[in-house]
């Protein structure tokens, strides 16, 4: 096993452990958060990512949004079709795949949610630089991008040398460094 010994590696690995703990604390939060309104942090999420898209979307699209599982997705999408937030539709593209449109309580709960973020975000970025923030956000989003791209050893998923040989860098898919 390698060891990581380059200062930008152990400052991207305590990124990443920042991000699993706030992960945690921020589905924590969430669901205190929204707890008045009978939503969990999962619930908002659902209401959010369809509400944010302006247009029908399937469970695949919902989870993939906000990275659930589908499986979790599809189990809290039911319960909540049922407590009347969404309302399945038929999809012209997928018989089996419904697509989720927000009824008019669902609007209204997303509504009054993003009431409560608003006020909790100001406190919370109040003593914050939004250079910071925004430099922050472009952080992550670069590495949500690279995350997408690098290939991992061991995987399966080697790209290929021109020659058809296997790529066993840690580069970019395609991209065949040795």
């Amino acid at each position: 096993m390698q060891e990581i010994k380059t200062g930008d590696d152990l400052i991207l690995t305590g990124i990443i452990l920042e991000i699993f703990r706030l992960r945690r604390k921020l589905l924590d939060k969430g669901d205190e958060l929204v707890r008045p309104l009978r939503l969990t942090s999962t619930d908002w999420q659902l209401l959010g990512a369809v509400a944010l898209a302006g247009q029908p979307m399937t469970t695949p699209m919902i989870a993939e949004t906000m990275g659930l599982t589908r499986q979790g997705t599809q189990k809290r999408l039911n319960k909540m079709v049922g407590e009347g937030y969404f309302q399945q539709r038929p999809n012209p593209r997928h018989e089996r795949s419904p697509l989720y449109v927000l009824t008019e309580r669902g609007s209204l709960a997303f509504e009054k949610a993003m009431a409560l973020h608003a006020r909790w975000a100001r406190t919370l970025v109040e003593d914050l630089n939004a250079r910071h923030l925004d430099h922050a956000l472009e952080v992550l989003k670069a590495l949500d991008h690279r995350l997408d791209r690098v290939t991992i050893p061991g995987s399966g998923a080697w790209s290929r040398s021109a020659e058809g040989e296997r790529d066993l860098s840690w580069g970019p898919r395609g991209d065949a460094r040795r």
